[in-house]
C-alpha cells in the first residue's frame, strides 16, 4: 500500500502534464483513441463512485453551522460559470456545438480536484468539500434547466435526458460510495490511497478519447477554444472571490469559494456532451480538465504563501487570552 499511495501521490503532482500528454497524443494518432468515446459516461461514473467513498456524513455538517457562505457559493457557481460560459462564447463568436459545450462546463458541479486545492490554498476545506457535495448533488437538477434556458437555442437540449445521465453518472455512484463507506469502513479506508490514481486514469482517458474524436475542429480552431476556456476559468476564479469579498465572507471562505466556482467537474462535461451533442461540443470540457488543474495548483500555491489574518472574534479571543497571561 505504501507504494500505491506513492504513485497516487506522483500522478497528482503531475496530474496537468499527465493530461497535456494524453491530448498531444490523442492528436498525433486520433484514429487510435476517436472510438473510444463511448466509454466516457462509463469512466466518469467509476471516478464519481471514488468520490462518494471519500465522503462522510460529517463533511455536510457544514450545511447546518454556516448555511448562508454555503449557499452563496453553491449559487454563484450556478450561476456565474453558466452565463460567463454563454458570454464568452458570444464574445468569440464559437459555433453553435461549442457554444452548448461552453455552457456545459458552466453548468456542472464542483470538480473534485478543487478540494484538494482550497486544501493547498488555506482556504476553507470544510466549505470546499460541503459546495462539492451539495453542488454535485443539486446536478440533476440543476444542470439540466441550465443547459436547457442558456443553449436552448443553439442546439437542440434534453433536459430529461441530461437528467437521466448525471442520475446515472453521478448522483447513484455517489450515494453508492457513500453507502458502500457507511457499510464498510475498514475495506473502503484501505482503498482511499488508490483513488486518485484512479481519477487521474479516468480523466486521462477521457480526454484521449474527446480531444482524439474531435482532432480536425481542435487543430483548426484550437487556440480560440483555448482561449474561451482560459477566459472562463479565470473569470470564474476572480469573480467567486469578489461574491465572497462583497458579501463579507472571511479569506478562507473568500478562497473556497473562488475555486470552487473556477474549478468545474469538466470530466462530467466531456461526458454529458458527448452522450447528447457531439464530440466538438465535448472540447471546452476536455480542454478546461487540463487548464483549471494548472490554474488551481497556481493560484494555490500563491495563496498558500500568503498568511491569513485571523477572524475578529478570533483576535479578540487571542487579546482577551493575553490580557489574562
Amino acid at each position: 500500500m505504501p507504494k500505491l499511495k506513492s504513485i497516487s501521490e506522483f500522478t497528482g503532482k503531475w496530474f496537468a502534464l499527465i493530461v497535456v500528454a494524453a491530448g498531444a497524443l490523442a492528436l498525433i494518432t486520433p484514429d487510435t483513441f476517436s472510438g473510444g468515446t463511448p466509454a466516457v459516461p462509463w469512466l466518469l461514473s467509476i471516478i464519481m463512485l471514488g468520490m462518494g467513498m471519500t465522503l462522510r456524513l460529517s463533511d455536510f455538517a457544514v450545511v447546518a453551522r454556516r448555511p448562508w457562505a454555503l449557499l452563496l457559493g453553491v449559487a454563484a457557481q450556478f450561476l456565474v460559470m453558466p452565463l460567463l460560459g454563454l458570454g464568452i462564447a458570444n464574445l468569440l463568436g464559437l459555433s453553435a456545438a461549442l457554444t452548448a459545450g461552453m455552457v456545459l462546463v458552466g453548468s456542472a458541479p464542483g470538480g473534485t480536484a478543487s478540494n484538494v486545492m482550497v486544501y493547498l490554498a488555506k482556504g476553507d476545506t470544510a466549505l470546499s468539500v460541503a459546495m462539492t457535495s451539495v453542488s454535485t448533488l443539486l446536478a440533476p437538477i440543476l444542470t439540466p434547466l441550465l443547459v436547457l434556458w442558456l443553449a436552448g437555442e443553439f442546439l437542440p437540449v434534453d433536459a430529461g435526458g441530461l437528467f437521466v445521465s448525471i442520475l446515472q453518472i453521478v448522483l447513484v455512484p455517489v450515494v453508492l460510495g457513500v453507502v458502500l463507506r457507511l457499510l464498510f469502513p475498514a475495506a473502503i479506508d484501505r482503498m482511499l490511497d488508490a483513488l486518485p490514481l484512479l481519477s487521474v486514469a479516468g480523466i486521462t482517458a477521457v480526454v484521449l478519447f474527446v480531444v482524439a474524436a474531435s482532432a480536425p475542429t481542435l487543430l483548426s480552431i484550437g487556440a480560440l477554444i483555448a482561449l474561451a476556456v482560459v477566459l472562463h476559468n479565470s473569470l470564474g476564479l476572480a469573480v467567486g472571490y469578489g461574491i465572497g469579498k462583497a458579501c463579507g465572507l472571511d479569506v478562507a471562505s473568500r478562497r473556497a469559494i473562488s475555486i470552487e466556482v473556477g474549478m468545474q467537474n469538466s470530466g462530467l462535461a466531456a461526458a454529458l456532451a458527448s452522450v447528447h451533442f457531439s464530440p466538438a461540443a465535448a472540447l471546452p470540457a476536455a480542454i478546461f480538465s487540463v487548464w483549471h488543474n494548472v490554474s488551481g495548483s497556481l493560484l494555490a500555491g500563491y495563496w498558500s504563501r500568503r498568511s491569513i489574518e485571523p477572524k475578529p472574534a478570533e483576535r479578540a479571543e487571542e487579546s482577551a487570552r493575553s490580557s489574562t497571561d
